[in-house]
């Protein structure tokens, strides 16, 4: 096993908890008390960069719809990134009509693509 360690930057992750927090509208304050956590200590994450514990990370990531493997491999390309999770998130509390309309805006936003190429 290599003694090189890979340090891991938690500067990006905590600004994607940052942006998904401010996303749903919510303070510091309420995840807080959703994730039993200091709106300081959420802070620090979101701003500094702090190194959360694991249960802390996983409860954020989860809570927020965040893919880790775009910060765990970010020279790989994930099936899913943190804005199609939050994406997916959102489409569950739709009916079948929404998704019809959903469906014709996904495919003109396509169209609109192809002819921009």
């Amino acid at each position: 096993m290599s003694k090189e360690k890979n340090k891991f930057d938690f500067m990006a992750m905590g600004q994607a908890i940052k942006e998904a927090r401010l996303k749903k509208g919510w303070t510091r304050e309420m995840t807080g008390e959703i994730v039993n956590l200091a709106p300081r200590y959420i802070m620090s994450i979101e701003n500094k960069g702090q190194h959360p514990s694991f249960h802390v990370f996983i409860d954020l990531m989860t809570l927020f719809n965040i893919s880790v493997d775009q910060f765990l491999y970010p020279d790989s390309e994930s099936k899913k990134s943190t804005r199609r999770r939050q994406l997916d998130a959102e489409l569950d509390g739709l009916d079948e009509q929404d998704y019809i309309v959903m469906e014709a805006t996904a495919k003109a936003l396509k169209e609109a693509k192809k002819a921009r190429e």
